[in-house]
């Protein structure tokens, strides 16, 4: 059967992979540091000199990464037929123009506008776009490019916040956005633009329904290297018979099996990014809540940064010689036990809670993008991933203001909900089979 190839095999050869992945590396860091990390320094200026409330900004936020959630299939696909560089190219213009109109905004219409134009930019523009971008151009051996990526962009926080700190003393927070803006469009777009061109190919599913999330023929899926075997043959794997060592989907059928696999990872995906964006946003006060001081809490909440780095740096190394499942099962349970041990030991076990969070929050950054691709192959990549990143964008969305609720009410007692979130993302990875569902 003829191969349509999806990526040119001239891409690779005229953009060596590492400077792909150093342009993708650092266009991600300025679009995460200009968007989800901007409100932490932004919020209260932007609040006060609009005459709102502080939350109302965070509301804005939350309804950005709703929409955010709602274009994700979409641009997925769009990655899937055309490559990643146009869509990408694309999201500069959106974040850029997103947040000269923040910059504009002179009350709640402006504001909540400029942030859900901002989503937009966030649904095609964040690590989802840039993964789906990678495996567009390298199928099969696109780990280490989607390790490398992160492991960049892994300081978009630690570059983004001071600078958006400085932008607003220097020249307020409006200056701030249009700083912010100035750089998408004189540094994000010369370093998208050096993303390789991929070749028209050949749609992979008919529409855009999740229960179609299955794996694709061969023929709608980047080519294989030469010399290499793909972890997800699927065209091999179509033509075997169900076997008895899996009884389980005899009845059900591949597209069952793929299904129920794409759910718990989903499910997976939502309890992890609500317990990053939840620490993210309120990780003094929980650990104010254990006991902690305020001093304290602020150098613990330090080491999460630096710990993620090092999560990535693991799985760069040691742990890319193993399946992307194991190393996110092993990711799942660094925050249940970090909150073990806080709660045990009190304030002295801050730090190693932070770095178990931490070094298991930046495992998983890295297995959101390869466990698809190990589990389902590249076949119709960036869409499947838009569906099943879905349910986390909207956890996202919700986290901050849920957990608060809890930190209010249950105070220390918070942390065991979400070490509890923790061990269930643990257990749904135990149900998902680490042989992909076209093969059982």
């Amino acid at each position: 059967m003829h191969d349509p190839s999806p990526a040119p095999p001239e891409a690779t050869a005229i953009a060596p992979r590492w400077r792909t992945v150093g342009a993708l590396g650092t266009a991600q860091t300025l679009a995460w540091a200009s968007s989800y990390y901007l409100p932490a320094i932004l919020a209260e200026p932007m609040a006060r000199d609009l005459g709102m409330a502080t939350p109302t900004v965070f509301v804005a936020f939350s309804l950005a990464m709703v929409v955010s959630a709602l274009l994700g299939p979409a641009c997925g696909r769009a990655i899937d037929r055309r490559g990643g560089r146009p869509v990408l190219l694309a999201t500069n213009l959106v974040f850029a123009l997103a947040l000269v109109g923040l910059g504009l905004a002179q009350g709640p219409v402006g504001l909540f506008a400029a942030w859900l134009l901002l989503g937009a930019g966030m649904g095609c523009g964040l690590y989802e776009a840039a993964f789906a971008t990678l495996v567009r151009l390298y199928g099969s051996g696109a780990r280490n490019p989607i390790t490398g990526i992160t492991l960049i962009a892994g300081f978009a926080s630690t570059i983004g916040w001071p600078l958006s700190a400085w932008m607003a003393a220097e020249f307020g927070w409006r200056g701030a956005c249009f700083g912010w803006a100035t750089l998408h469009l004189l540094l994000g777009l010369p370093l998208n633009a050096l993303v390789p061109r991929a070749q028209d190919s050949t749609p992979g599913l008919p529409s855009g329904d999740p229960a179609d999330l299955k794996v694709s023929p061969a023929q709608d899926r980047p080519p294989t290297p030469p010399g290499r075997q793909p972890a997800a043959d699927c065209a091999a794997a179509a033509a075997k018979p169900p076997t008895a060592a899996a009884p389980a989907d005899e009845h059900r059928g591949p597209t069952s099996a793929a299904t129920r696999t794409a759910v718990l990872l989903s499910l997976v995906f939502a309890l992890v990014w609500f317990i990053s964006t939840a620490m993210a946003t309120h990780l003094p006060a929980m650990l104010q809540a254990g006991g902690a001081s305020l001093a304290t809490a602020v150098a613990v909440g330090a080491l999460v940064g630096p710990a993620q780095v090092a999560g990535r740096v693991l799985e760069f190394g040691l742990l890319r010689h193993v399946h992307p499942l194991l190393s996110a099962r092993l990711a799942t349970l660094g925050h249940p036990l970090g909150v073990a041990v806080l709660l045990a030991l009190g304030p002295p076990g801050a730090a190693a809670f932070a770095l178990l969070h931490g070094g298991g929050n930046g495992i998983m950054t890295i297995a959101k993008g390869t466990l698809p691709l190990a589990l389902f192959g590249p076949g119709d990549y960036g869409l499947r991933q838009g569906w099943m990143m879905m349910p986390a964008r909207v956890a996202q969305a919700v986290a901050p203001v849920a957990f608060g609720v809890m930190l209010e009410r249950l105070g220390a007692g918070a942390m065991w909900v979400s070490a509890a979130l923790g061990l269930g993302a643990f257990a749904a990875l135990m149900a998902v089979r680490s042989v992909p569902p076209h093969k059982a």
